[in-house]
């Protein structure tokens, strides 16, 4: 697969997902080939779509119940195992094995879990940091096609109060300094998910839906 005809943004009725599938028709009708966005709800237009988008916001527990009451767990996994595959901000989380975020198990695609803030973090300065993280940071990189034109501890915009915890350092593409460090992207063969918001994150966030729709990735082994 050299380019993307067909993207699917999974709707599972969590979180407002207008302003992703806007930020990915804007970035698809720059394509020499312009890919058609879609907002897909059961489980066939997932298994139909060349990529997908898994985006959401929410408790995990809650975005769980209603990925399950929609028939699309299933689905999610298919095309994470063999398609070009985005997940965002909850997103992310979902891919992991377990949250603390109301002993929610996961979707199990990577092995991890998903932890809160601890309350009494603190800058640089000494200050408190409020949880949740909320509002722009700094993404320090490792090497990966999707931070393709994106420099090195570019900012982004993020509102969440849990991070993920990857079993696996390899997974780690991308980490953020609150208090301490965490990570915020994950890869790994054709998968990668990121803690924060590019479709709110301005020119570095469309640069990074540009590089996803045209993104081909090897074959899982």
């Amino acid at each position: 697969m050299t380019s993307a005809n067909r993207i699917a943004v999974v709707d599972y009725g969590m979180g407002n997902l207008r302003s992703v599938e806007q930020a990915l028709r804007h970035v698809a009708a720059q394509l020499s080939n312009p890919a058609e966005v879609v907002l897909a709800s059961t489980p066939d237009i997932v298994e139909s779509a060349d990529r997908v988008v898994f985006p959401g916001q929410g408790a995990m527990r809650d975005c769980m119940a209603e990925l399950d009451a929609r028939n699309l767990r299933q689905a999610v996994k298919d095309a994470a195992a063999n398609k070009p595959f985005l997940g965002i901000c909850i997103g992310l989380q979902m891919l992991f094995d377990h949250s603390e975020e109301g002993d929610a198990a996961g979707l199990g695609i990577l092995p991890g879990q998903v932890k809160r803030f601890a309350g009494d973090l603190k800058g640089a300065d000494g200050q408190r940091l409020k949880v949740p993280h909320m509002g722009w940071n700094q993404v320090r990189q490792q090497p990966h096609p999707l931070w393709s034109g994106i420099a090195d501890q570019a900012y982004f915009y993020f509102v969440h109060s849990y991070h993920v915890v990857p079993d696996v350092a390899s997974l780690v593409v991308g980490q953020t300094e609150y208090g301490m460090p965490f990570t915020t992207a994950v890869a790994r063969d054709n998968i990668f998910a990121i803690q924060c918001h590019p479709e709110k994150s301005a020119r570095d966030g469309l640069q990074l839906l540009r590089n996803f729709v045209s993104w081909a990735p090897k074959a899982p082994v």
